[in-house]
C-alpha cells in the first residue's frame, strides 16, 4: 500500500512523525536561535562551539560525542582535549540538517517528513552516528525512515529525489536515489486501475496520494478513469539526471515506448521553454531555484518544473543556463526509446534545432539526425525551417536538411530490403517526403545567397519515382527565379533539368506557358507535353464512348500516372476537351509565330551585315565603274522602250534560252 506518510510512521510507532530518542544525555528545553547561533536552553554552560557554515552551535561535548564518531575522532586527533571550537564546512543537508541531529543527540523529539530525511540521513552518515555507539542511533531511525514510510509513498519518493538534488554524492552513495527511482518506476507501471487518488502535480488536499485507501472520503471514486500519463507531471519536477534514472528504471520495467516517449516530450516542453517557442531570449528569466520546487513538508504541494530559457548572449547566468540546457538536451537524446514512433518528428526536429543552437556534443546530433531520418515523413514544411547557426552564408541550414534526407533514403533502403516490408508503403513515404522537400525547396529558395547548385542536389536527392506531379517542384523553380533575377541564360536551363514537364499538371502547364521567367525551350517542352496529355485524354475518352472498336489509340500509353497526377480532369465531357486542345493550339501557334519572327529578323541583320561588309572593301575606283555600268544599263532599257516591241525570231529564242536558264540557275 502507498500511504500518507503520518499514518504510516504512526502505524510503526514513529509516533506521528516525531523521532524520541531513547535517552538524553541533558536535561533541555529545546534550542533558541539568537541571530546566526544557536544555544541550548539548559543551566549547564556549553564546552563546545561548532560552527556550519555561517551558523554557530553552541553545545555540549558529552551529548554529541556519546552519538558522533566524527566528532570523537576530530577531538582525539586535535590532541587538545580542552578543543572548544570544530569548524565543518562540508556538511551534507547544512546547518538545517545538523540541527536536527543535534536535538537527537541531546532526547529532543525531531519530525520526519520528506522534505528533510535525506538530508537527516547524510548527516547522520557524515556524523557516522552508527549503532556501534549507541543502540537505534541516528542511521538506523533515519534508514527505516526511507525504507518503511518514504518508499511505500508515491509522493514521499519524489519529494525525497527531489532533495536529492542538493545532497551529491552522499545521496547516490547512500543509495537513495537509486531506491526512489526504482519506487517511483514501480509505482508508475502499476495498473491504472487500482489507482484511486489525487495523483497530478495539483497541490492536494490530503497530507498525501494513498494507493488503494478506501478509508479516505475524498480519494476518487472506484470507478473513476485514470490516464496513462498521470504520472508525467509529478516526475517532470525531477532534475535531468535524477528524471534519466527514473526513466531508465521505467524502461527496466517494461512500459509501453509510446508513453516513455510522451513523458520525455513532456519533460523537455517543461525545461525548455524555447522548444515550443520559435525565438527563445536567453537573460530574460532567471532560472528557478530549486529549493521552489520540492515540498519541506508532507501537506505541501510542488509546482512543476525549473524553466530554464535558451538563447543568449552576454553575462556569466546565461552562459551557465546555455550549459544546463545543453546537458538537458544531451540526456534526453540518450534516453529516447529506440523505436520507431516513440516520440514525433516534429520534436525531434525542434530538440535538433536546439541542439545545434547550443553547440552539441557532435555524435549526439548526428544520432538525433537519424532519428528524424526514420520518420522523415512525418515532418511538416515549418519545422524544416531551421536557421544556420554557424558561418554558413544562408539564412536556412540547407545542409542539415540535405543529410536529414541521406539519412531518410538510407532508412528506406534498408526497410525495403526486409522481407517483411510493404512496398507500397516505401513508396508512399517517398511521396510524402517528395512533398515535404518541395515546400521546403519553395520557402528557401526566397533566400538570395542560396546558391543553384545546392538547390538542384536538394531537388534531384530523391529518385524519380518518388514524385508523380511536379507541381511543387515548378512552384520552387519558379520562386527561385524571382528571387534571383541576375541569373544567365544558362543557369536558367540547368535549374530547369530538375523539373519533367511531362509531370506538370494543366495548371502548371498553364502558368508556365505564360512565364516569361522561364528559358523559351522550357516553354515549348511544356506545350508539347501538354498536347501530348490532351491527346492521349481524347483517346481514352474516345475509347470509353466507342469500346474496342474505336480507331483512336492513346499516343503514349505507358504515361498513366501522368494523368492520374493531373488536377482536371478530360473525361467530364467533349466541349470541355476541345475547348482546351483550341487554347493550348493558339498559344503554340503564337509561340512558333513569334519565333519564326525572330529568325527572320535575324536573316534581315545578317544581310545588312554581309551588304556592310561589301561595301568596306570595294573602293572609290569600283564604286565609279559601277555608276556607269548602271547609266549604261538605264540607257539600253530606255532605247528597248522606245524602238517597236517586233517580236523576236526562233534564232534569237534560241540565242536567249539558255541565258534565262542560266539566270534560273544563279
Amino acid at each position: 500500500m502507498w500511504e500518507s506518510e503520518n499514518e504510516s510512521a504512526a502505524g510503526r510507532g514513529y509516533a506521528g512523525g516525531l523521532l524520541n530518542p531513547s535517552k538524553q544525555g541533558v536535561k533541555t528545553d529545546g534550542f533558541e536561535q539568537r541571530g546566526q547561533s544557536w544555544y541550548v536552553a539548559t543551566d549547564i554552560p556549553s564546552d563546545l562551539l561548532i560552527q556550519i557554515g555561517g551558523a554557530n552551535f553552541h553545545l555540549h561535548k558529552y551529548p554529541l560525542l556519546s552519538r558522533s564518531g566524527k566528532l570523537n575522532r576530530i577531538i582525539y586527533e586535535s590532541r587538545d582535549p580542552d578543543l572548544s571550537k570544530i569548524v565543518i564546512d562540508d556538511l551534507p543537508g547544512g546547518a538545517e540538517a545538523f540541527e536536527q541531529a543535534a536535538k537527537f543527540c541531546y532526547g529532543i523529539a525531531v519530525d520526519l517528513t520528506a522534505g528533510n530525511i535525506s538530508g537527516l540521513r547524510c548527516a547522520a552518515e557524515y556524523l557516522e552516528m552508527t549503532e556501534d555507539l549507541e543502540e537505534g542511533n541516528l542511521i538506523f531511525k533515519t534508514e527505516a525512515f526511507l525504507s518503511y514510510v518514504v518508499l511505500s509513498s508515491w509522493r514521499d519518493s519524489i519529494v525525497v529525489l527531489k532533495s536529492c538534488e542538493k545532497l551529491s554524492p552522499w545521496a547516490e552513495n547512500l543509495q537513495i536515489v537509486r531506491r526512489c527511482s526504482e519506487s517511483i518506476a514501480w509505482k508508475a507501471c502499476a495498473n491504472p486501475k487500482g489507482i484511486r487518488w489525487s495523483y497530478t502535480g495539483r497541490p492536494p488536499k490530503v497530507s498525501s496520494p494513498k494507493w488503494n485507501d478506501t478509508k479516505d472520503s475524498s480519494s476518487p471514486s472506484r470507478n473513476q478513469h485514470v490516464p496513462p500519463d498521470w504520472w508525467f507531471e509529478d516526475v517532470s519536477i525531477l532534475r535531468i539526471d535524477h528524471f534519466v534514472r527514473v526513466i531508465t528504471a521505467i524502461k527496466v520495467k517494461g512500459m509501453r515506448y509510446e508513453l516513455i516517449g510522451a513523458s520525455i516530450m513532456h519533460y523537455a516542453i517543461k525545461w525548455l521553454p524555447g522548444l515550443i517557442n520559435d525565438t527563445a531570449n536567453f537573460g530574460d528569466e532567471a532560472s528557478s531555484d530549486n529549493n521552489s520546487n520540492s515540498s519541506s513538508n508532507s501537506g505541501g504541494g510542488w509546482k512543476g518544473g525549473l524553466h530554464m530559457v535558451v538563447a543568449g548572449t552576454r553575462d556569466e547566468t546565461s552562459s551557465l543556463q546555455a550549459k544546463d540546457q545543453r546537458l538537458i538536451i544531451e540526456s534526453i537524446i540518450s534516453i529516447i526509446p529506440p523505436q520507431k514512433d516513440s516520440v514525433s518528428c516534429s520534436f525531434l526536429l525542434r530538440l535538433l534545432r536546439m541542439a545545434n543552437m547550443l553547440k552539441v556534443a557532435p555524435a549526439l546530433v548526428t544520432e538525433l539526425e537519424k532519428r528524424v531520418g526514420m520518420q522523415f515523413e512525418q515532418a511538416s514544411p515549418a519545422d524544416l525551417l531551421i536557421p544556420s547557426y554557424d558561418q554558413s552564408e544562408t539564412m536556412y541550414d540547407v545542409d542539415l536538411i540535405q543529410r536529414l534526407l541521406e539519412h531518410f533514403l538510407v532508412q528506406e533502403q534498408t526497410e525495403s530490403s526486409s522481407p517483411s516490408r510493404v512496398g507500397g508503403t516505401n513508396l508512399t513515404a517517398k511521396t510524402r517526403v517528395a512533398r515535404l522537400v518541395d515546400s521546403y525547396l519553395t520557402e528557401v529558395s526566397r533566400d538570395r545567397n542560396l546558391s543553384l547548385t545546392k538547390f538542384q542536389v536538394l531537388a534531384e536527392a530523391l529518385p524519380e519515382s518518388a514524385r508523380t506531379c511536379d507541381d511543387g517542384l515548378y512552384r520552387a523553380i519558379d520562386s527561385y527565379l524571382k528571387a534571383h533575377p541576375t541569373l544567365s541564360e544558362h543557369e536558367r536551363k540547368r535549374l530547369c533539368r530538375v523539373m519533367e514537364c511531362q509531370k506538370l499538371s494543366i495548371d502548371a502547364c498553364m502558368h508556365a506557358a505564360q512565364n516569361e521567367r522561364l528559358p523559351l525551350r522550357v516553354v515549348v517542352q511544356v506545350l508539347f507535353s501538354e498536347q501530348v496529355k490532351l491527346s492521349n485524354a481524347i483517346a481514352n475518352s474516345s475509347l470509353k464512348e466507342g469500346g474496342a472498336e474505336s480507331q483512336y489509340q492513346p499516343m503514349i500509353s505507358n504515361r498513366k500516372t501522368l494523368l492520374e497526377a493531373t488536377p482536371q480532369s478530360f473525361q467530364e465531357g467533349w466541349t470541355a476537351a476541345k475547348k482546351d486542345i483550341n487554347t493550348l493550339k493558339f498559344e503554340l501557334e503564337s509561340v512558333k509565330a513569334k519565333y519564326l519572327e525572330l529568325q527572320n529578323d535575324m536573316e534581315n541583320l545578317q544581310k545588312q551585315f554581309e551588304k556592310m561588309l561589301k561595301q568596306k572593301q570595294t573602293s572609290a575606283w569600283s564604286t565609279g565603274w559601277k555608276k556607269l555600268s548602271k547609266l549604261t544599263k538605264m540607257s539600253n532599257m530606255e532605247n528597248h522602250e522606245i524602238a517597236p516591241q517586233i517580236p523576236p525570231t526562233s534564232a534569237e529564242q534560241n540565242r536567249k534560252q539558255p541565258r534565262r536558264w542560266r539566270n534560273s540557275i544563279s
